[in-house]
């Protein structure tokens, strides 16, 4: 019944996949949540859901098979602790193997900006000054701080290609850009 009611809090969006309690408009409510406690037991890499369902699984079954073993014996008592360790330990071997098959999420980096386009913010552009909007592939954009080689003439509001990121420097290579010359551009 726990597992049933577990998958039909997530189905109807009161927990969110990751685990974590849904607050208005499915923001998360409850920073860490349940994912952050699955994380601290050490079961995190695999979705909170597939632990939960392990770990209440094998809790019930290993409290059934204490109960009949332990009936009518002062040990019984301690049937509910056995059976939440047992749990804990089986649902940890189940998830070690299974955080490999698992796909890593792609951390979001700085390069994923280059070869973009972006739209020049401030009045100019030098080797040393410059600011320029750019807009990443999930539709969010940056203020970043952009640098040119040449004697290019950058005005507010203009569109520059960015070439490089300078790690050291924190900054981005940016070039003129004409759009007419873009073979992906639509006609």
């Amino acid at each position: 019944m726990v597992v049933i009611g577990f998958w039909l809090l997530t189905a109807f969006g009161a927990i969110g996949a990751d685990g974590d309690i849904q607050g208005d408009g499915g923001e998360t409510g409850v920073t860490g949540g349940l994912a952050g406690l699955v994380r601290g037991l050490g079961l995190g890499g695999v979705p909170v859901s597939v632990v939960v369902s392990l770990l209440v699984i094998i809790a019930w079954f290993a409290s059934l098979v204490g109960g009949v073993l332990l009936a009518g014996t002062p040990a019984l008592a301690a049937v509910p602790f056995g059976a939440v360790a047992c749990a804990w330990v089986c649902t940890r071997l189940i998830v070690l193997p299974l955080r490999r098959a698992v796909p890593k999420e792609r951390v979001p980096s700085r390069n994923d900006f280059v070869g973009r386009t972006c739209v020049i913010r401030t009045g100019r552009v030098s080797g040393e000054f410059g600011q320029a909007e750019v807009t990443a592939a999930d539709g969010s954009s940056a203020l970043v701080q952009v640098r040119q080689t040449g004697d290019d003439v950058f005005g507010a509001g203009s569109t520059a290609l960015i070439f490089a990121y300078d790690a050291a420097g924190e900054f981005f290579w940016v070039m003129p850009y004409a759009a007419e010359l873009d073979p992906d551009r639509p006609i």
